[in-house]
């Protein structure tokens, strides 16, 4: 299935060899140097959308609490008189401001559709047919319905017709079809300045390896309700007893979760994720696996090496590392163990998974009913959502999905005002200027490490709007009756794309996201900072608003992102988007004792089971890092832009009070429990309300804002505050 996110995936190169990656565990599958600032969720329908006012500087001051002290709740005092007056709709798993946004840019786009939708179709330009052909195969289900399983025959029958693990290992390395073996073209985190192939293995079908590792009540529900959605799958395939099939291929997903898969937290450490494989060791790792054919069918033969994210760490590395049992107990058998799989179990099963995987990526150009199984596994079951996104919002992530970019220049070209990209790039050098100062005066850092640091942070690459050269997608044909041909097809124009980079200059123009997207990123071998024209307005920015509210919310997000060159991953890169240690033992042991405090802040917000249920401060260090340096030199940069001003009070609200009050409103959102729950396993990112309070309470300038004492709940002795950045 093509859904915005995976288009974003596909950007970014995380292709399974067969095409599009899983969508389910895509996101697993976004390299570790893309760090993404909100994990995208489903949004919900127009009609109960809830709205934001922003008043007339930024921030509607009547919302704020008459109830909720600063100092007693700061995420409450600013958001919570706006969550009681918009109840979680029924359309939605989650909703805050990153949905609002991303509302807007769905309708903002389809009413560019709806123009291109009208026109004759015989006048339509062949751009213009194909984004008007991808979208409009999308939403007639009438004719979806009748076609059936039709469209689908050639690739169940391919997959019914490979009866050995040669044959099944040569359709995994065919576009359009899934595959438990990933692979893509990247810039070399080692040496970036060429490309090179990733390897990895996934295999899961549900969304984390936790959820087969559950014993609870829940867990066992959860459990018995997606064999009965493969056994769904598998019978509309044809199976004579699909209930079986299920169970096989269950155990096989299990067997995976236990013994081959890692956790997240291990998977975000660069140091484990980066090993360099010759082919002859990948043969000698593969047994009858036949690894050297496959990855030449998909064009990856050619790479210089392979980098294999997830091969156990030898008896030295454990030691370099300090890696502790606890630590290693997560770290499953990785690729290797992978390969062990796919020759010992039955072609049979791998046949059943390659089936249900095809037919559940692609359940949205499928039948309604495959298109409602999903959704009740996945949205109703796991996210707690209660009814589907609608169809005609799916459709705008379908067409972008395919061609995004050409969407893109006429969203830009409607909706990006060029004074805003000016506007960005004052606020840019500004906090740029801040994290050079920060450097200067942190005491914990030496000499050496400055310099560097100093280095890296002059090679920062900001980007702004969109790319000057967005994609054509020369090629890529689509047709007007048949929507699975044409989600296989953007698959595979992405993944030639994708590895037609081998030997290739290295493309810094290329972007990860299109312009209408609500996010942004920091890539770590290219050390650039990226921010789509869709989040380049309210709650985040307007050339309207108080400088404050700019600064502390905007700001806050570029000095996140900045921030992501310097936590505890992406520090592991130099000036270049070398992945080397630049740093001395000192400082990088300075810096540790730091992050270990702010792990154990984290690591005591437990929203769930009466405290039972706590966020992982390991797991989301690097986003927690981002938001804390992200908000202090936020701060500073807005000094920097208003020194020798006098600042007014509006609505009796200082500049210093505002400036936090925009941050909080930035992560204004509510959310299911089932989804908030996914989200404890899956997310790297904090829950919302963490990233308010959590960060605020380390910064002395709240305190002295707010006027906020040891008798305040939110209170922290300065000896307790975290202060990296």
């Amino acid at each position: 299935m093509i859904r915005k996110a995976t288009f974003l995936l596909a950007s970014t190169a995380a292709l399974a060899l067969a095409g599009a990656a899983h969508a389910q565990n895509a996101q697993d599958q976004v390299p570790a140097d893309i760090e993404l600032l909100q994990e995208q969720d489903d949004a919900g329908a127009e009609a109960s959308t809830p709205t934001m006012s922003f008043g007339t500087w930024g921030v509607d001051s009547d919302l704020l609490s008459d109830t909720i002290e600063p100092g007693e709740d700061f995420f409450g005092y600013v958001n919570q008189e706006w969550l009681d007056a918009n109840p979680l709709p029924s359309e939605y798993s989650r909703f805050g401001a990153f949905n609002l946004l991303r509302e807007k840019s769905t309708n903002d786009v389809a009413a560019l559709m709806d123009e291109l939708v009208e026109k004759p179709h015989d006048t339509l330009s062949d751009d213009e047919r194909r984004i008007v052909d991808m979208h409009n195969a999308f939403l007639d289900t009438d004719a979806i319905d009748t076609a059936g399983l039709v469209p689908a025959y050639p690739y169940l029958g391919a997959i019914a017709e490979a009866t050995s693990l040669d044959k099944l290992a040569t359709l995994w390395s065919t576009s359009g079809y899934p595959s438990p073996i990933s692979g893509y073209v990247s810039v070399d985190a080692k040496q970036p300045d060429r490309y090179v192939a990733y390897l990895g293995s996934g295999g899961l079908g549900m969304p984390d390896r936790d959820y087969y590792l559950d014993d609870s009540e829940k867990g066992r529900e959860i459990q018995a309700k997606y064999k009965e959605y493969l056994a769904m799958l598998l019978g509309e395939a044809g199976y004579a007893d699909p209930a079986a099939a299920a169970e096989a291929v269950y155990a096989m997903e299990d067997r995976i979760a236990r013994t081959i898969a890692w956790d997240r937290t291990a998977r975000r450490n660069r140091d484990l994720t980066y090993n360099a494989l010759s082919m002859d060791e990948l043969k000698a790792m593969s047994g009858d696996f036949p690894v050297a054919s496959a990855l030449a069918t998909i064009g990856l033969d050619e790479s210089p090496i392979f980098v294999v994210g997830n091969m156990p760490p030898t008896d030295e590395e454990i030691e370099e590392l300090g890696l502790t049992q606890e630590q290693l107990a997560n770290i499953g058998s990785g690729m290797p163990g992978m390969m062990q799989l796919l020759n010992d179990t039955p072609v049979a099963t791998l046949q059943a998974w390659t089936i249900k995987e095809f037919l559940s990526d692609h359940s949205d150009v499928l039948p309604t009913k495959f298109d409602e199984a999903n959704f009740a596994f996945y949205g109703k079951l796991l996210r707690g959502q209660p009814e589907q996104r609608p169809r005609w919002k799916r459709a705008i992530d379908h067409a972008e999905g395919g061609l995004g970019e050409l969407i893109g220049a006429s969203y830009v070209e409607r909706y990006f005002p060029p004074e805003n990209k000016a506007a960005m790039e004052e606020l840019v050098e500004n906090l740029r200027t801040a994290l050079g100062q920060s450097i200067d005066e942190i005491a914990w850092m030496g000499e050496e490490t400055k310099a560097k640091a100093h280095e890296k942070l002059s090679t920062f690459d900001p980007k702004i709007g969109y790319r000057d050269n967005l994609e054509t997608y020369e090629g890529l044909e689509v047709t007007a009756d048949n929507p699975l041909a044409n989600s296989i097809a953007a698959g595979t124009w992405a993944l030639e794309d994708n590895v037609s980079k081998l030997g290739q200059p290295i493309d810094r123009t290329e972007w990860f996201m299109l312009p209408q997207t609500v996010n942004a990123y920091y890539n770590s071998t290219k050390n650039e900072i990226v921010f789509p024209a869709a989040i380049l307005q309210q709650p985040f920015f307007a050339l309207t608003n108080d400088p404050a509210v700019n600064y502390g919310a905007i700001g806050g997000v570029i000095g996140h992102e900045m921030g992501h060159g310097f936590d505890d991953q992406g520090s592991k890169s130099d000036a270049s988007g070398a992945l080397r240690n630049w740093w001395t033992d000192e400082d990088r042991a300075n810096f540790d004792a730091r992050t270990d405090a702010l792990v154990a802040q984290y690591d005591g917000f437990c929203p769930l089971d009466d405290g039972e249920t706590c966020v992982n401060g390991r797991f989301t260090l690097g986003e927690n890092i981002g938001d804390l340096g992200g908000l202090s030199l936020a701060y500073r940069a807005y000094k920097i832009a208003t020194e020798g001003q006098d600042v007014p009070v509006i609505d009796g609200l200082t500049g210093d009070q505002r400036f936090f009050i925009a941050w909080a409103q930035v992560w204004r959102s509510q959310q299911r429990e089932d989804n908030y729950r996914q989200r404890l396993r899956t997310d790297p990112h904090s829950p919302e309300e963490y990233r308010t309070n959590g960060v605020v309470r380390n910064l002395g300038e709240w305190y002295e804002a707010f006027g906020i004492t040891e008798d305040d709940p939110m209170y922290l002795p300065p000896e307790e505050r975290v202060r990296i950045w």
